[in-house]
């Protein structure tokens, strides 16, 4: 998960201020000797770590705090204060223009960043807040790279407008924002070239297309599982064309952390967006003082219930409550309960962000599997819904056809249809206990 390194080594080193009874200057200058060893082997910007271990050094080392009552958690305090400072403290959003106006964000990047898939996710987001976008396709160089937009904007229900790889980017970019102009769109992004490293000819044509269209945004992505080079191309595309933030992906599979670290004290811009997976969802807001949170070990209470609250339907809810009551819930329900949970990242990314998860090495070292759930879903999507409404009726017969076009064994379906069972007791058990009482705005599938 994504910090993990990091997030040990930050937790070690907090433990040991807070099994102190009292702190001297010595034990504040130790424990920042570590947190600084922890923060380089991140590949957080060395500048970056020399200001920050600096800030919170001048703070930690008063009267006040090595005097209190809790002077270890008061220097935690600080680290975490100063870590949402580095990030940017505020959370920053696009401001679009009016809705009878045209914003037209520019996304640029290295090739193997994502780029294509975030300018998808990104046009998926604001699609369902109300807004009307388009995707342009200016990367006429890569191959497929058309046909991958295309693909994209269609499984968030966006239209791509292309006119193939025969004219030039700039050219595509103008008709792309008068066809939008004449056609009630709002939101035009453009899907620009990568290169595998930075040139003079890319940055030539996003100077050209920015000379030529009225750029509202122009959105770098880059790959935190780069490190310090993430930020290094970050830098070098602020000075040739300029950039209003960064989206960075694939923080889920970044260890370290350096790079969302270290971008914003370098650059001085914001980090907008995290790609947090592969699937066209898995795109979060950037919240700097949550993700300090998930770095020092703290969990990210407010980001599991966003999630929770666009998953879960409240008049969906609402029903399964009163299913779950009467113990009359189906596999239908089954089924959706599971596609709910896998909207929301799976048992794994909801744990990891519970305070304490990152702290408890009996949690952490359980293996989660994030695959369990495709079985019972495709031994549930192989049955009829007569089935799936009345599993009483599942004789021998059916549970075979059943594992033939699940591609599991009958013994599979059985325990399937026993854990089934199983869950309908324990649910009208668990309702009488909870009440239907929500909680944070929102209920729980299953229970949880």
């Amino acid at each position: 998960m994504a910090f993990d390194s990091l997030t040990d080594k930050l937790q070690n080193v907090f433990k040991k201020l807070k099994s102190k009874g009292m702190l001297t200057e010595a034990d504040v200058k130790e424990a920042m000797k570590e947190v600084k060893r922890a923060l380089l082997e991140a590949d957080v910007n060395f500048k970056v770590v020399k200001q920050f271990i600096n800030s919170v050094s001048e703070r930690a080392v008063g009267e006040e705090v090595l005097k209190g009552l809790n002077p270890g958690q008061m220097v935690i305090k600080i680290v975490k204060e100063e870590m949402d400072k580095l990030m940017g403290s505020e959370t920053t959003e696009l401001k679009l223009l009016p809705s009878n106006e045209v914003t037209v964000i520019m996304m640029c990047g290295l090739q193997g960043a994502g780029k294509t898939t975030t300018v998808a996710k990104l046009a998926g987001k604001f699609k369902n807040k109300g807004k009307k976008p388009l995707l342009v396709a200016c990367d006429i160089y890569r191959p497929a790279a058309i046909k991958q937009l295309e693909i994209n904007g269609e499984k968030v229900g966006v239209p791509v407008f292309t006119m193939g790889d025969g004219h030039k980017p700039v050219n595509i970019a103008k008709a792309a924002i008068e066809h939008a102009s004449k056609n009630g769109i709002n939101l035009v992004f453009i899907d620009t070239a990568g290169r595998l490293h930075v040139d003079e000819d890319m940055m030539a044509e996003l100077q050209e297309i920015k000379e030529n269209v009225a750029v509202t945004y122009t959105l770098l992505t880059v790959d935190a599982m780069t490190g310090q080079d993430a930020v290094n191309v970050a830098t070098t595309f602020n000075e040739k064309i300029g950039i209003d933030g960064v989206v960075l992906t694939k923080l889920d599979g970044d260890t370290r952390g350096g790079a969302a670290l270290s971008i914003k004290a370098v650059t001085g811009k914001p980090i907008l967006y995290a790609g947090m997976g592969e699937k066209l969802e898995d795109l979060e807001q950037f919240h700097p003082s949550r993700m300090a949170s998930r770095i020092l070990g703290m969990g990210d209470v407010e980001s599991l219930i966003e999630k929770a609250q666009s998953a879960i339907d409240e008049e969906k809810a609402k029903e399964m409550e009163q299913k779950m009551r009467k113990a009359s819930f189906d596999f239908n329900d089954f089924l959706e309960q599971m596609e709910q949970m896998e909207k929301m990242g799976g048992i794994g990314d909801m744990l990891s962000m519970l305070p304490g998860f990152s702290s408890n090495k009996q949690l952490k070292n359980v293996e989660i599997d994030d695959d369990a759930m495709k079985m019972p879903k495709a031994i549930i999507q192989s049955m009829t819904m007569k089935e799936r409404t009345n599993p009483d009726i599942i004789n021998p017969s059916r549970k075979k056809r059943i594992a033939d076009g699940a591609g599991v064994q009958i013994a599979d379906v059985n325990r399937l249809l026993k854990q089934f069972e199983q869950s309908k007791k324990m649910m009208k058990q668990m309702s009488g206990m909870f009440g239907g009482k929500k909680r944070g705005g929102f209920k729980l599938p299953f229970g949880f």
